[in-house]
């Protein structure tokens, strides 16, 4: 496993050091990370255009970060993959991570996302890089509880038109060897493994429908996050490394009441605060060989997030498990003897 790694998504700003992926790299580097997952959705610090456009400009951003011992893990999608699919309720919402050129045009918003999404699978391959992570988006969202009772096939028309629309995007990826990891995400129609499957079968089992492993989305649906590993670790191509708690009481569960971020039953944690067993996570991921990055996504309702990424890099790299390439007991012999095998089970 590679790491730590630090996705910058929810420390870039208009002030300095978080106003450039120059910038912002020393800084990341300084605190300890190895890694930088970058948002193409912001100009601050990534133009996507320019780097499908040109494998020079990726060259670039990569002897950069270089020369900082950092590398590129992935990048991330998360806000065009949502608009691939909105349900219409939410139009007027997601309006605000498209360009205003297409707000109000829910067919022209998504033909820029699916055109971002594919030219994010071009600049991965410019990077040299085997993922990618992003959202699914969402049609059924609205339906998640059977309440009023959902008529015959509204859900299973929902995933036929979602793995349509990600069909050929998929199909792209996988001309340019990269596989696309969903994170699992409530406002996600995919937001717990029984939802990942009927996406993936209606999608064929496509060989690029991955998954970005986040099991703080877990902790507040109360899903068994280290059963999940073992269910889907096959298809876990990304991590991001997430705490969060569960806290219920007499006047709120999992749905929390409406109730802003610290005032939740369920809420983000900085890495440490939480309840997720990490080290757990890092034992099974580590068990099934993975090998691929494990990044910090910050969001807390309480820590300031400097102080959440500084204790994020030590707290990743203390966690990230050296494999043995010898078993334990290999002084006691590992050769095969098959006459003295057969003559301790008394066969001889």
């Amino acid at each position: 496993m590679k790491g730590p790694g630090l996705f910058l998504a929810q420390f870039a700003g208009d002030a300095a050091p978080f106003n450039s992926l120059e910038a912002i790299a020393d800084w990341a580097a300084d605190l300890g990370y190895k890694g930088l997952q970058i948002p193409t959705f912001d100009g601050r610090l990534f133009d996507l255009d320019q780097a499908a456009a040109s494998k020079g400009y990726c060259d670039d951003i990569k002897g950069m970060l270089a020369d900082k011992d950092l590398a590129v893990t992935e990048l991330s999608t998360h806000l065009q993959g949502q608009l691939v699919a909105v349900h219409p309720a939410f139009n007027e919402a997601f309006d605000a991570f498209a360009p205003e050129a297409v707000h109000g045009n829910p067919d022209a918003r998504t033909e820029w996302a699916v055109d971002q999404m594919k030219k994010a699978a071009v600049a991965s391959r410019h990077f040299g890089l085997d993922a990618s992570v992003s959202f699914p988006g969402a049609l059924a969202w609205p339906y998640v509880y059977p309440w009023p009772q959902r008529p015959a096939g509204l859900i299973d028309t929902a995933f036929e038109e979602l793995a349509k629309r990600w069909k050929p995007i998929l199909d792209i990826y996988d001309e340019h060897g990269v596989d696309v990891c969903y994170e699992i995400h409530p406002g996600e129609d995919v937001f717990d493994g029984a939802t990942f499957e009927m996406f993936l079968d209606a999608l064929n089992g496509h060989a690029r429908c991955c998954i970005n492993y986040d099991p703080s989305h877990f902790v507040l649906q109360q899903l068994d996050y280290l059963a999940f590993i073992d269910i889907y670790h096959e298809r876990i191509k990304a991590f991001h490394v997430k705490d969060a708690e569960f806290n219920p009481d007499g006047r709120q569960g999992v749905y929390s009441g409406y109730q802003p971020w610290v005032q939740r039953a369920g809420r983000f944690r900085s890495l440490g605060d939480g309840q997720v067993d990490f080290a757990g996570i890092f034992s099974k991921l580590a068990a099934y060989d993975y090998d691929s990055w494990a990044v910090l996504e910050w969001e807390c309702a309480l820590k300031h997030p400097e102080d959440g990424a500084a204790e994020g890099a030590p707290f990743i790299a203390d966690h990230i498990i050296r494999v043995t390439e010898h078993a334990f007991d290999d002084f006691a012999g590992g050769g095969t003897d098959a006459a003295k095998n057969r003559r301790m089970l008394g066969l001889s």
